[in-house]
């Protein structure tokens, strides 16, 4: 069984996640790189945490691991996304705010992979790299809105990967406070 204080990180991690959702809406899975209608978002979420590695996950490091990876393969597979819609035809403005994402989404994938190196050696750090992504996606909505881009699976690639930033943020915030003096 994990221990207290693991099971009260999931807990804080999908309440977040929970405060961040709507009542429907579709998501990209990172493994299968396809979108799906779910009733709820939190149903992905709590599939993610109950997947035999997080069950499995021994502390907070190995919790944060796993989250920062799906975090990663979430935004690549939102990022196939924005460039597959970038063939097609759409006005100089659609192209750019769609240009802005791409741009946003090879950040995002760049910080996760960072902050999957720094868990370990400096969960500030980490916490920092995962908090910066959020204002970038944030801009790359604010782009799509302004000029009326219309694509549901971008709106929800922008949704869950806020959802993995407050993981991400909720795991180094925890990691800070489990180990003060190491950092």
């Amino acid at each position: 069984m994990a221990p207290p204080n693991q099971l009260c990180l999931v807990l804080v991690i999908f309440l977040s996640v929970f405060s961040l959702s709507s009542l429907s809406t579709s998501a990209i899975i990172p493994k299968a790189n396809v979108s799906l209608s779910i009733p709820s978002s939190q149903l992905v979420f709590l599939k993610a945490l109950s997947t035999p590695e997080f069950i499995a996950a021994m502390d907070t490091t190995q919790l944060g691991t796993l989250s920062i990876k799906l975090g990663a393969a979430n935004a690549k597979a939102t990022l196939n996304v924005y460039n597959e819609i970038i063939k097609k035809p759409g006005s100089p403005q659609a192209l750019k705010a769609l240009n802005c994402c791409v741009e946003a989404y090879k950040y995002a994938i760049l910080s996760f992979e960072m902050v999957s190196s720094e868990l370990v050696e400096d969960p500030q750090t980490a916490n920092y790299d995962v908090a910066v992504i959020g204002p970038e996606i944030a801009n790359c909505e604010k782009e799509l809105i302004n000029v009326k881009v219309q694509a549901p699976r971008l709106l929800a690639g922008n949704r869950f990967i806020k959802y993995y930033v407050s993981m991400g943020y909720e795991i180094t915030s925890t990691l800070e406070l489990e180990n003060p003096n190491e950092y």
